[in-house]
């Protein structure tokens, strides 16, 4: 073959346009992706139960979720976690190649559909569904100086209002999460003797709270009648002082008002005191961002952080 070829240059020639030919029209019909996934999509449904532990998660949230969420279309695999802590949160990926938006909301579908069965602290805490890595592509620090000054829980409420939503609107992050100090809450320790003695229940103080403290619509007054005037009815709307929650009456017998002051004591700290987060001995908390999928355009806008936390 290769002595037709010297003898024959033209047959050569010809053979070589024809191969120069068939790789310009490949070239033009196969599909060549400039910036290709280097990672499968994964979506993620996270959440809490307050007060549970992870047999309790597994077994009254994380078990009925999965059962919902399995077989969803397109979907590799399943995988979980569940802490002591009452946090829990599940990863589903999915094959490469499809769409992760599709697929967030094919799993939030599933999602809706295990609601009715799950404890309604989970639902009022609410479920969370986004579309992520597992893998931390970034985590940082934030510490003060002065640990009398500032604490973590206002490091984390700081992070939470000044950091995290500026993180989230970069392109090609899925979420920032805060770890360390968890977020303000509203605190009510709980006296067993003094409850005992006035026979209550922490089912009998968490409904009185939720009477007490809760969002309404009042509505309007002068609505389609003579009157000159239209009045909107303002109503305060949740307690958010320490003061107004130990006022709140739990039982009254008539002659005797029992406030929540009477069998408990009410401060405004953390909503968990689980965990401790210190920087070099500095109070402190950390920040981990998670991408929504790794592609290779993706990692230029890394480089962007450092000028964004320079600026908050």
């Amino acid at each position: 073959m290769l002595k037709k070829i010297i003898d024959r240059p033209v047959l050569a020639t010809v053979i070589s346009l024809i191969l120069v030919i068939l790789g310009v029209i490949g070239l033009s019909q196969l599909a060549v992706t400039r910036f290709p996934d280097i990672s499968p999509p994964t979506v993620m449904v996270s959440g809490s139960y307050p007060g549970g532990n992870s047999e309790t998660v597994i077994r009254s949230v994380v078990t009925p979720l999965e059962e919902q969420i399995n077989g969803v279309e397109d979907m590799q695999y399943i995988k979980s976690t569940a802490s002591n802590d009452g946090t829990f949160s599940i990863s589903v990926i999915f094959k490469q190649g499809v769409n992760p938006d599709q697929a967030a909301v094919n799993v939030q579908n599933r999602v809706q559909q295990a609601t009715p069965i799950l404890p309604q602290e989970v639902i009022r805490m609410g479920l969370t569904t986004s579309k992520q890595q597992n893998s931390m592509i970034m985590m940082f620090n934030i510490y003060t100086e002065d640990n009398s000054k500032y604490d973590e829980v206002f490091l984390q409420n700081y992070s939470n209002i000044n950091l995290i939503p500026q993180i989230k609107r970069v392109k090609g992050v899925g979420q920032a999460q805060v770890f360390g100090a968890k977020d303000y809450s509203m605190r009510i320790w709980l006296n067993p003797q003094k409850m005992s003695s006035y026979g209550l229940l922490p089912v009998d103080i968490s409904s009185a709270i939720a009477d007490h403290s809760l969002e309404a619509a009042p509505g309007k007054l002068g609505e389609e009648s003579k009157a000159a005037l239209e009045y909107v009815i303002r109503y305060k709307g949740k307690k958010n002082k320490p003061e107004e929650y130990e006022n709140i009456v739990v039982k009254n017998n008539g002659t005797n008002i029992i406030r929540l002051k009477d069998v408990a004591r009410v401060e405004f700290g953390s909503i968990s005191y689980s965990g401790n987060n210190l920087v070099n001995g500095k109070n402190g908390v950390t920040v981990g961002i998670m991408q929504t999928r790794l592609k290779l355009k993706y990692l230029r806008h890394w480089m962007s952080y450092r000028n964004l936390f320079h600026q908050a």
